[in-house]
């Protein structure tokens, strides 16, 4: 989904940080060879991960829902260098598409691997964290950051994808519209939380950035 026109968004694209090789080849054979390729973070949002990841330069990342580890490797490039990315899906016939990556980036040893649910798996976590992404099944956004709230270190930030759900966040609501539902509900609980502040930027689906106060 593009906010903006699509001649202005290839310029920004065009002058933006350009997509390292090793991404491009994941980015490649994510569309050749696995289902629902437009999952993928892609070149652009994918550099805004990683300017993100280096601004916070964080000792731990959690990330709920991996896809192929696109994302994953984006946020590791600004990861300290005893760091942990801790990244969790559900889906298993993923897990060793991930790992060749991981495993070819200078991270693969940072990179643990969690296979189940986010919301079975979080609490068992000992560790706090100062980046988190969320970029999983949108019908349990609410759920995820009630999980991960106290989880976040203070100064610690959490980054939503597809906030705006290609426009229907402001369109009539459907009753049966699940996923738009729970995204409206994330949105306002982002919003009116005392213990965050949130932007949202109107980046491909919408990305939102909250710090933790």
């Amino acid at each position: 989904m593009h906010f903006i026109p699509e001649k202005l968004d290839d310029y920004v694209v065009a002058h933006s940080e350009n997509e390292p090789e090793l991404l491009q080849l994941l980015n490649r054979e994510t569309y050749q060879k696995i289902l629902q390729p437009r999952m993928l973070s892609g070149h652009y949002q994918g550099r805004v991960l990683s300017i993100i990841s280096k601004l916070v330069n964080p000792k731990n990342i959690l990330e709920i829902g991996t896809y192929t580890g696109y994302s994953a490797l984006c946020l590791a490039e600004g990861m300290q260098k005893e760091g942990v990315l801790h990244t969790i899906d559900v889906n298993e016939e993923l897990y060793d598409f991930q790992r060749k990556y991981f495993d070819k980036s200078g991270y693969g040893n940072q990179i643990v691997q969690h296979l189940g649910n986010a919301l079975e798996i979080i609490p068992d976590l000992d560790v706090t964290f100062d980046l988190i992404f969320i970029d999983a099944d949108k019908d349990n956004y609410p759920n995820y950051f009630n999980i991960i709230i106290d989880k976040l270190n203070t100064g610690g930030i959490i980054l939503s994808d597809n906030v705006l759900w290609s426009g229907k966040v402001i369109e009539e609501l459907k009753v049966d519209d699940i996923s738009t539902k729970a995204l409206l509900k994330y949105n306002k609980l982002l919003k009116e939380d005392p213990r965050l502040e949130t932007v949202i930027l109107p980046i491909r689906d919408g990305l939102t950035i909250s710090r933790k106060l």
